[in-house]
C-alpha cells in the first residue's frame, strides 16, 4: 500500500503544481465573459489595411473567431459566420476571423475565403499569438464581444446562425448599455 501511496502523492502534487502555472497568477487577467477583451492586433490578409487592432472595433458587436483552414470543424463553422455578418453588418456587426496557419500560408487563407465566399475580415496571425492572449485552448474557438469591449460569451464550433445564436447578437446589438 504504501509503495502506492507515493507515487500517488507525486502525480497529485504534479497536478496540482501544473494547474498553477497553466493558470492565470491574476485572475484580473483571466478571460472569460463578462471581462474586458484584452487588446490584439494582427495584420489583414487582404493588404488593404496592413494591421487591424481590436481597440479599432469599439462601439461594433464583434464577433472574434480563431480559426485554420486545415480544421475541419471551422470549415463547417465559417458559412454560418458568413450568413450572419450579412444580415448585421448594417447594424453594427463585425465578424474577424483569425487565422493561425503557418507563416507564408496567405494564398492558401485567400484561397480559402473565396472558394467559401467569405466577405467579413480575415486577419493571420501565424505565431498564435490570439490564442495566447485570448486564452483560446483550440480552433474554432470564438469570442463575442459587446459595444463596450466586454467578452459576453465564449464557444467552439456552432451554427452561428441558428435562432438562439442570432438573438444574442440580436440583443447585443439593440443593447445600448
Amino acid at each position: 500500500m504504501k509503495r502506492l501511496l507515493a507515487p500517488l502523492a507525486l502525480m497529485a502534487l504534479g497536478a496540482a503544481l501544473v494547474t498553477g502555472l497553466l493558470a492565470p497568477a491574476d485572475e484580473s487577467a483571466r478571460v472569460a465573459a463578462g471581462t474586458a477583451a484584452p487588446e490584439y492586433t494582427a495584420p489583414t490578409i487582404d493588404g488593404a489595411v496592413p494591421v487591424r487592432a481590436l481597440a479599432d472595433t469599439r462601439g461594433d458587436v464583434v464577433l472574434l473567431n480563431v480559426w485554420a483552414t486545415w480544421c475541419p470543424p471551422c470549415v463547417e463553422e465559417m458559412p454560418t459566420m458568413q450568413r450572419l455578418w450579412e444580415t448585421y453588418r448594417d447594424r453594427g456587426l463585425r465578424v474577424i476571423a483569425v487565422s493561425i496557419d503557418d507563416k507564408g500560408a496567405g494564398d492558401v487563407i485567400r484561397g480559402f475565403a473565396r472558394e467559401h465566399g467569405l466577405t467579413f475580415e480575415i486577419l493571420h496571425d501565424p505565431a498564435a499569438t490570439v490564442m495566447d492572449v485570448f486564452q483560446a485552448s483550440g480552433v474554432p474557438q470564438s469570442f463575442l464581444i459587446d459595444r463596450e469591449g466586454r467578452i459576453r460569451r465564449t464557444t467552439f464550433a456552432t451554427d452561428w446562425f441558428s435562432p438562439a445564436n442570432r438573438a444574442e447578437v440580436e440583443a447585443l446589438l439593440e443593447s445600448t448599455d
